[in-house]
């Protein structure tokens, strides 16, 4: 049996210049997370963990740079454990716990709401990342880094296209367009005659957001990254949800019983982001919370179809680094200086980044 060890008190656990080791023989009252990934549980537990370490330590004044190398570790030997829900033995490592709980507050994201894995403020299109974590199960290490979904929790996206503003970009697979949402590309967006259709007023907003976003992402000499735009047609939901209230009434009838059907597992409206939305009525096709789908822009009014865009920013971490230099200066080489080149450098990419994204509205 392993006894926890003097580290484990959560202020020694965040010390700068400090790699914490925790042992922890777990106690039959821990609260047990369900799944069927065993990384997926030792996750949840995870996180459950650390956030209720980080609320008795308090907030720092300001960020040091030695927050930004600090981790935590725990490890776990559960042998007494429900095996069926949590692995015999696992490690949980989390990277820059104050650096990402500092984040969490600045895009407004209560600890309850990031327990429930539930994604819900900050003017940018960049992606907003929450927690980086490694999970070890059966001495097989993941590495799992959390950041808000840019599509919709209730919005099904009919449409998904990855925008590069590269002329070199290719229609989507067949191997991809036989996906259930398959990821369409430039090229599609043109042949497609696709257009977005919002008001001046949301289109300015959009586009002052993206410009300083990726003036940011030039500083930082960042490339290759694309907006994620995903389209959610509103009268085809709404045929949708007329064939989904007929199928059920059917259903009804059918129903010899007579009686309610069991409510489903996990419907108790939880605390946090998810109490908050189930406490308001349904929300009919079209409607969404900004609160909560912040990257959604509704189309403006008289537009030719009714539709709702999710418009994000994506792979932001590639760095004009010299293997990209050596790309850039080979591909020059093999197709000659006027050439269209996907590698280039960070302020070339962002000028045709922009000025393609520009021609993406009515």
């Amino acid at each position: 049996m392993a006894s926890p060890s003097a580290t484990s008190n959560p202020l020694n656990a965040l010390a700068p210049k400090r790699k914490t080791k925790k042992k922890h023989f777990v106690q039959q009252k821990v609260e047990v997370f369900r799944a069927s990934d065993p990384v997926l549980s030792v996750l949840m537990w995870g996180v459950s963990h650390s956030i209720n370490d980080l609320s008795q330590v308090p907030v720092p004044v300001m960020l040091l740079p030695d927050d930004f190398k600090a981790n935590t570790k725990i490890k776990v030997n559960n042998h007494l454990f429900n095996k069926e829900n949590l692995p015999g033995q696992f490690k949980f490592k989390e990277y820059c716990p104050q650096v990402f709980r500092n984040l969490r507050e600045r895009f407004g994201i209560e600890d309850q709401d990031y327990q429930h894995i539930v994604t819900c403020h900050g003017s940018t299109l960049l992606p907003q990342f929450l927690a980086m974590y490694r999970v070890s199960v059966e001495s097989e290490d993941t590495y799992l880094l959390v950041m808000r979904n840019m599509f919709s929790h209730k919005l099904h996206v009919h449409w998904k296209y990855d925008l590069k503003g590269s002329l070199v970009s290719r229609e989507a697979s067949f191997k991809e367009k036989v996906k259930e949402l398959p990821t369409y590309k430039d090229v599609d967006f043109r042949n497609n005659m696709q257009k977005v259709y919002v008001s001046d007023e949301e289109k300015e907003k959009v586009m002052e957001k993206l410009n300083r976003d990726v003036e940011f992402l030039v500083r930082m000499r960042i490339m290759d990254y694309s907006l994620l735009l995903g389209i959610h047609d509103v009268e085809r939901a709404e045929r949708e949800e007329e064939e989904e209230m007929e199928s059920s009434y059917e259903e009804e009838e059918e129903d010899e019983n007579g009686l309610a059907p069991a409510p489903a597992p996990g419907s108790t409206s939880p605390e946090g982001i998810a109490g908050y939305m189930n406490s308001f009525k349904p929300m009919g096709p079209g409607e969404f919370d900004p609160y909560v789908d912040m990257y959604a822009v509704q189309s403006a009014v008289g537009a030719p179809q009714r539709e709702v865009y999710f418009m994000g920013l994506i792979d932001v971490l590639t760095q004009y680094d010299t293997k990209k230099k050596a790309a850039h200066a080979a591909k020059a080489v093999k197709h000659g200086a006027g050439a269209e080149i996907s590698t280039v450098h960070p302020e070339q990419y962002a000028k045709r980044f922009r000025e393609f994204i520009t021609t993406i509205f009515a």
